[in-house]
């Protein structure tokens, strides 16, 4: 196999010295071989085979083939002077590697690739690591497993609720709880103490609580002490929150702790599903929510709390190496002035965000839950939207905010993949 853009800069460019391309030999060699033959690896292992090219190596393991930066494989070296392996932390200085640096000599077997620099260092990688750690490998690969889900789905998947003594008591318990929440973004907790203490207790067992303008744990009422509708017996429109923070809370926890009256259920939507369903029936609509900044705002000036907040960042969020979605930005309440969309693309983004919007709104997409005091609810924020229908009566909530990366973390550390 020979690369043609290659081949067009051997046949017509010359270096400074008059020669074409100083590293290569005037006639004819083995390094000349080299570049116009694929390499198989020891009989054994037909499965893999490697090229190089004039600044990269193309290596064909299995059904992938990998083409890798010779200063990316210089730069990833697990050797111990270029890697602590006790803390996983490189020790290479990356700017002291040469830009235009090339292999001195190439071998792969069965199950490893060696490399040989000019100093006469040796680099040494796995073949299945990689597979994992390649652009094309990760291209393969999934972020985050979930399953997708409208209201039929999560009914029919029967997702246990997790009791609270096992919750705080047993990593079990723990695993359990947070493997739902990772496939589902929502999780519940039976057999709480109706405390906003006790709720604080729990949501401390994940994750650190991320203290924001609204407290560290928040407890309201109808009493509109706030300047949002959230703090009324209005029904709310389903919606992410803190859209209007440049980086939106992570997870959010709900504990009704009582409600005297009627109505206030509950309603939470799978964004991730509704995307998904975007992104098939009209991509182009998918790829312009994934592209265009909007601005949300939050101002507020009621009693002594004075705020006024401003996230920028798309409707959806992707991975842009596997287009995999890991964040919604959705909240009409608090989307601000469109003002970042030019004029001849404002409307083919109306027409995203109402295709969107249509998805978000479908009844079967619809989970309505009646929260009720000792049963707690975390809603993965960057995945599910969450509503209410209006209420009568009194009604108490607690809750609070977590930061994402420590639930994530705390899922990691029991080997779930997060």
């Amino acid at each position: 196999m020979w690369c043609p853009r290659l081949a067009w800069l051997l046949r017509g460019q010359r270096g400074s010295s008059g020669r074409r391309w100083p590293w290569l030999p005037q006639e004819p060699g083995p390094l000349w071989a080299t570049l116009q033959r694929w390499h198989p690896t020891a009989p054994a292992s037909p499965q893999c085979a490697w090229q190089l090219h004039h600044d990269h190596l193309e290596l064909r393991y299995g059904s992938t083939v990998m083409r890798l930066d010779f200063v990316w494989l210089r730069d990833h070296c697990r050797s111990a002077s270029c890697y602590n392996a006790k803390t996983k932390q490189r020790s290479l200085d990356t700017a002291s590697v040469d830009l235009a640096i090339r292999p001195q000599a190439v071998r792969v077997d069965e199950t490893t690739l060696f490399l040989t620099w000019p100093d006469g260092h040796v680099t040494r990688y796995g073949l299945e690591w990689l597979l994992r750690n390649s652009y094309e490998g990760q291209k393969q690969q999934v972020m985050h497993p979930r399953i997708l889900w409208n209201a039929e789905i999560y009914r029919q998947a029967q997702v246990p609720s997790v009791d609270c003594r096992s919750f705080l008591e047993t990593d079990e318990g723990l695993k359990e709880f947070l493997r739902n929440f990772l496939l589902y973004g929502i999780a519940f907790v039976e057999n709480v103490a109706p405390t906003k203490e006790d709720t604080e207790i729990l949501a401390e067992r994940i994750s650190i609580i991320r203290e924001t303008i609204y407290g560290r744990m928040w407890y309201f009422t109808s009493d509109f002490s706030r300047g949002d509708t959230a703090y009324t017996k209005l029904a709310l429109d389903r919606h992410t929150d803190t859209t209007y923070f440049q980086e939106p809370c992570g997870i959010q926890v709900f504990h009704c702790l009582k409600h005297e009256g009627t109505g206030g259920r509950t309603l939470l939507v799978d964004g991730f599903h509704a995307a998904q369903q975007v992104q098939r029936q009209a991509p182009e609509h998918f790829e312009l929510l994934a592209k265009v900044p909007l601005k949300h705002e939050y101002v507020e000036s009621v009693g002594g709390c004075h705020n006024h907040m401003i996230g920028v960042g798309p409707v959806l969020n992707v991975y842009p190496w596997n287009n995999e979605l890991y964040l919604i930005r959705y909240n009409n309440y608090d989307r601000a002035v469109v003002n970042t969309v030019p004029h001849d693309v404002v409307r083919r983004w109306y027409h995203a965000h109402r295709a969107l919007t249509a998805e978000l709104r479908r009844p079967d997409n619809e989970l309505w839950v009646k929260l009720k005091p000792g049963k707690a609810l975390f809603v993965d924020n960057w995945r599910v939207l969450h509503g209410r229908e209006a209420f009568t009566g009194y009604r108490q909530l607690c809750g609070c905010y977590l930061t994402r990366d420590d639930v994530l973390n705390t899922a990691r550390l029991l080997g779930l993949q997060a």
